[in-house]
């Protein structure tokens, strides 16, 4: 036996978790990703889902994507570089720059890519980011395969931040850029970064800003237009990166910045010219998407309408939700086998949740994530609270 398969046959984990009837990954969903879904033919009040304003199933997002495939195909048969680039993709990122208020946007086929087609690109060998420690696995991996120097400051922690940029003052000058790099809206924790604070210590000293805000468009700012715009910064927050798979109701990714700076990373990012672009279906699913965005504000009003309702039916039980604002609500259950035995109870109760274990969080920090949509009822948001407030009082974690 090779050490290959060595190494594979010793990984068990998923194995024991599986016997021990406490498995929750890969559950395999048979309709589409809306508030109510279809687990092994049961109906399933979806509260695990990233489809924050619930278009992934909206009529005109998907007449959009027929349309594309009828009038392109389904694929672009080569990169962005080459052959791949297609008209939709400049009418989506036109509309994306206008979207996020910068002058340009270069769309990538993952939200994932983008990242990885950003920061190496900028941040060269004598550069240096400085990363929240909290921000997602795709800037995390970015950064690794940058040459440039990479430091990371205390989630959210502007304390932390400007003493690694004061260090950073006294050790290096002011040779090569400073990136700072931050999740606009964080994932797991549903907090907010202080962007506004970002700002001005990149200002004090001398660096640039960078939001990932794959979380925060279609949720914060005017119309769902981000984070920075949530603070007033647009002008400030030089390049913004995002994602479709989202709010925006598709798959794919984009960054946004200045013409210059977009012209820049188009012609020298790696995984914009050695990948195939984004397929045209998903370039009009998100132009739908932003069509009804723009147009229809009532999806963001009932978002956040339920969200308030939702934080405020958990405060009311004195559940432990952190200090998150925003339609991601984590409930600490601090212990990593009992998130996973309440996520089974919960779904074979008629309810999805996903647990959040180490090494995404801390150990101490396990959670089960609660993601509200636009499209859940208040009904469900309370038979879905009550369920987990009950299992966890049999549980002994409430009283």
């Amino acid at each position: 036996m090779s050490f290959l398969q060595q190494r594979s046959k010793g990984y068990t984990e998923p194995q024991k978790a599986k016997a021990a009837g406490m498995y929750p990954y890969f559950r395999v969903l048979e309709s589409g990703q809306d508030a109510h879904v279809v687990i092994n033919g049961q109906s399933i009040s979806m509260f695990g889902s990233n489809s924050y304003l619930g278009l992934t199933s909206h009529p005109k997002v998907k007449e959009a994507a027929i349309a594309a495939i009828k009038k392109y195909g389904t694929g672009t048969a080569g990169s962005r570089f080459l052959n791949g680039t297609l008209d939709i993709h400049i009418e989506l990122e036109h509309r994306l720059a206008s979207y996020v208020h910068k002058e340009a946007a270069l769309a990538y086929a993952t939200g994932f890519q983008s990242n990885l087609g950003a920061i190496p690109t900028v941040v060269g060998r004598n550069d240096t980011a400085v990363i929240d420690e909290q921000c997602h696995a795709s800037i995390i991996d970015a950064t690794r395969l940058s040459f440039g120097r990479i430091l990371k400051y205390r989630h959210n922690d502007m304390e932390s931040l400007e003493k690694v940029l004061k260090n950073l003052d006294a050790t290096n000058g002011s040779s090569g850029l400073r990136m700072i790099i931050t999740d606009g809206l964080f994932s797991m924790e549903g907090d907010i970064a202080h962007v506004d604070k970002i700002v001005a210590l990149a200002e004090k000293y001398h660096a640039s800003v960078m939001v990932d805000d794959a979380h925060g468009l279609g949720v914060l700012g005017e119309k769902g237009s981000g984070t920075a715009n949530h603070f007033g910064l647009d002008d400030s927050v030089e390049m913004v990166v995002g994602t479709f798979s989202k709010s925006l109701a598709s798959v794919g990714g984009f960054i946004a910045g200045s013409a210059d700076l977009i012209n820049f990373i188009q012609h020298n990012s790696r995984s914009l010219i050695f990948s195939a672009s984004l397929p045209p279906a998903s370039a009009a699913s998100v132009i739908g998407a932003l069509d009804i965005i723009e147009n229809e504000p009532e999806h963001i009003e009932r978002l956040w309408e339920n969200t308030h309702y939702a934080i405020n039916h958990f405060k009311d039980l004195k559940m432990d939700i952190g200090r998150s604002e925003t339609p991601i609500i984590p409930i600490y259950i601090r212990n990593n086998e009992l998130s996973f035995m309440i996520s089974q109870r919960l779904l074979a109760e008629g309810v999805f949740l996903n647990p959040v274990i180490s090494p995404a969080v801390r150990p101490e920090d396990s959670l089960l994530r609660f993601s509200i949509m636009a499209t859940h009822t208040k009904d469900q948001i309370d038979d879905a609270i009550e369920k987990i407030h009950r299992i966890g009082k049999d549980m002994g974690i409430y009283e």
